[in-house]
């Protein structure tokens, strides 16, 4: 199925079952036209997620288990995804003074440009997806599905 496509079921689905298979055509349209932006500057998802928590500590560095910790995709491998950074010369690892065994991850310069670039580019397609919902329409799906995901309270 296409991701612009509806839809489209010939079982007989339950309101729940349909639910899921919203979320989950949505989420992937979603990331699908991330990928889309991201590879034009070499990035993926989980690479522009750690740019954007290096950049969010105002200069201040973060260890790994800081950035495993904020990953939005909890399976990423945060090690495999840091030395690949380091290659494009978007972050630096750096061996912290106080303490030898830890070892401190910043943002770089060229980091932080492609981060801005990026940015703008994500800004634009999100807003894209809000043009035909007014403010309380996504006041209220936000509302939504955090309440959809709350299952356990």
């Amino acid at each position: 199925m296409k991701t612009q496509e509806p839809i489209k079921s010939q079982s007989k689905s339950s309101v729940n079952q349909k639910v899921l298979l919203n979320i989950t055509h949505t989420k992937n349209l979603l990331k699908d036209g991330l990928s889309e932006i991201l590879k034009h500057y070499n990035l993926s998802h989980e690479q522009f997620n750690i740019l954007q928590l290096l950049r969010d500590l105002n200069g201040k560095p973060a260890n790994m288990f800081t950035i495993q910790e904020r990953m939005r995709e909890k399976n990423s491998n945060a090690t495999r995804l840091v030395d690949k950074l380091l290659l494009k010369n978007l972050v630096l690892r750096k061996v912290c003074d106080e303490n030898r065994r830890k070892i401190e991850i910043f943002i770089t310069k060229k980091g932080l440009t492609a981060l801005k670039n990026t940015e703008y580019k994500v800004l634009h397609y999100e807003m894209k997806f809000a043009e035909n919902m007014t403010l309380t329409e996504i006041t209220q799906l936000n509302r939504l599905l955090e309440k959809y995901r709350n299952i356990n309270n």
